[in-house]
Formats: C-alpha cells, sequence, structure tokens
C-alpha cells in the first residue's frame, strides 16, 4: 500500500508540475511577443523619423 501513495503522489507531483509550466511558459510567450511588438516599434521610429 506505501507504493501506491507514492504513485498517486508522484502523479499529483507531475499534474502540478505540468500545470505550472503552462502557466510559466505562458507568462513568457506573452512577455517575448511584447518585446518583440517593442522592437519592431522601436525600428520603424528610427527608420521614418530619423
Amino acid at each position: 500500500m506505501e507504493s501506491f501513495a507514492y504513485y498517486i503522489f508522484c502523479i499529483i507531483a507531475a499534474i502540478i508540475g505540468i500545470v505550472i509550466f503552462k502557466k510559466v511558459a505562458g507568462c513568457l510567450m506573452k512577455s517575448l511577443f511584447f518585446a518583440l511588438i517593442i522592437a519592431v516599434l522601436a525600428a520603424i521610429y528610427f527608420w521614418c523619423f530619423k
């Protein structure tokens, strides 16, 4: 019965890890897209208004 509890704990830990990874990856993707948009706008500004 002890190994059964260990397997349940491992499954729950894996599910929580996946959920946390998805949240962090989503946040990183949003930050990356935001930085890319800022870089593009800055490049357009310097090319057009320099």
